[in-house]
């Protein structure tokens, strides 16, 4: 979207991350400042694009306003993007409002061109040859591996004002030059700017970045919410904002709708709890079918929500956000911490069926089980470390390397503390210890 001719773009390409101390991200927020103040004094946009990794986005916040009038929603939208200006932290402003720009419309006059003997089609083709430029033909180089082509066309000074292209001249059938200046003429009008529209209907987009301290979207986000809340509008009407999947569905009203990498974030996280969720149903349903109960399962899988106690302060520590891949890593590390829970109930279960008391059998389980679980969490622990430092999947790393640390040590005694109080209450010849005593008297 930057191949307009009043649009640049610059690629730099930065040596290995092993020959530099600095991440890119770091560069680019380093030269950011520097590159405004020369776009400034010019009134030029200037964005300092990174590379993906990052979602198919316009930008990483995006503002879509809405409205019955066209021009409404560009005042609109000029209001919003000055509270952009003024939130500390978002940077690379812009909006999709093209500013009014120049355009000249060469006209032949018939009559005159007429009278000097010259076609409107020769008045248009010297028009396109000093500006455009036409092939002359190819040049043959013999040290040249292919025929270079040749190509007539004006030097930039001499075809960068309209006076110029007016003193062009061409020649007539009695041999005479004419200029261009003879036989057309020049009128001084605007061209026409573009109406963007999403869902058939025109929509004004105000984008911007973030860098600063804090450079989730999201709390920039609920900053700006704030003020965009209000702005008021005709008639005694405030800006209605829409957040997520939802849609403006009144046309008649002003709104906006926040898209840009927060709209891919809320699918992003609303998919994986959805499918955390099933998961979550799907390991009930195996559990009941092996232990042939109903609330054992429940004792099993209680100690999931007990990685968030290692997951959140490592992700606070390390200063990293809680991304989708953070997500992932919850969600995989909950089929691990369900295997250790496994292992200790049915220990426990193991030891009563042999005759020991509730109470002795939920000790033996945390002491003599806690071996196999300490390694499961260390085997996990060396594999996720490969991608801890990984800019894409560091928080997948910290999520199933702190959320197994934090479960190990916490499920040890939790599921056995939970198992008691969940049994204790049956009488003390429970099935398990029945069967045993009739095995007994039965030998």
């Amino acid at each position: 979207m930057r191949r307009q001719p009043n649009q640049a773009d610059i690629q730099v390409n930065l040596l290995s991350r092993h020959e530099r101390k600095a991440q890119s991200h770091d560069i680019a927020r380093r030269l950011r400042p520097e590159l405004d103040k020369i776009a400034a004094p010019f009134g030029a946009r200037i964005k300092v694009a990174e590379v993906p990794p990052g979602p198919p986005v316009l930008e990483t916040l995006v503002a879509e306003v809405y409205g019955p009038d066209y021009k409404g929603q560009q005042e609109l939208a000029a209001t919003i993007k000055k509270i952009f200006k003024e939130t500390p932290g978002v940077v690379d402003l812009d909006w999709f409002v093209e500013d009014p720009q120049t355009k000249y419309d060469m006209k032949v006059d018939l009559d005159k061109a007429a009278l000097e003997g010259v076609s409107a089609a020769e008045v248009t083709r010297t028009v396109q040859i000093g500006l455009s430029g036409a092939s002359a033909g190819l040049l043959h180089d013999p040290s040249s591996r292919e025929d270079i082509p040749i190509e007539v066309r004006l030097s930039r000074p001499d075809r960068s004002s309209i006076e110029d292209l007016e003193n062009l001249k061409l020649p007539g059938p009695s041999g005479r030059q004419v200029s261009l200046r003879e036989v057309t003429n020049v009128e001084k009008t605007t061209i026409d700017t573009s109406v963007y529209r999403k869902n058939l209907r025109p929509v004004v987009y105000v984008t911007g970045d973030v860098a600063g301290v804090v450079e989730s979207p999201v709390y920039a986000i609920f900053k700006m919410s704030d003020a965009i809340n209000k702005i008021q509008l005709p008639g005694g009407y405030h800006v209605k904002q829409y957040m997520g999947t939802a849609m403006p569905d009144d046309p008649n009203h002003y709104s906006m709708k926040w898209d840009g990498e927060w709209h891919v974030t809320v699918e992003v996280f609303r998919d994986l709890g959805l499918a955390f969720a099933a998961v979550l149903v799907l390991i009930y349903v195996l559990v009941v079918g092996w232990f042939k109960s109903f609330k054992t399962p429940l004792v099993i899988m209680a100690p999931i929500p007990l990685t968030l106690v290692g997951i959140l302060p490592a992700h606070a520590l390390m200063g990293v956000f809680f991304t989708a891949t953070s997500m992932i890593g919850f969600i995989a590390g909950a089929g691990i911490i369900v295997r250790n829970s496994i292992i200790l109930v049915d220990f426990i279960e193991l030891r009563r069926s042999h005759g020991m008391s509730l109470e002795e059998a939920v000790v033996d389980a945390g002491a003599v089980r806690f071996r196999p679980m300490l390694l499961t969490a260390a085997a996990v622990v060396v594999g996720a470390s490969v991608i801890l430092f990984d800019p894409i999947f560091q928080g997948l790393a910290i999520s199933l390397m702190a959320g197994e640390v934090a479960s190990t040590v916490l499920s040890r005694m939790t599921v056995p503390v939970l198992y008691y109080l969940s049994e204790r209450g049956r009488d003390d010849s429970t099935p398990l210890q029945m069967e045993n005593e009739i095995v007994h008297a039965e030998v």
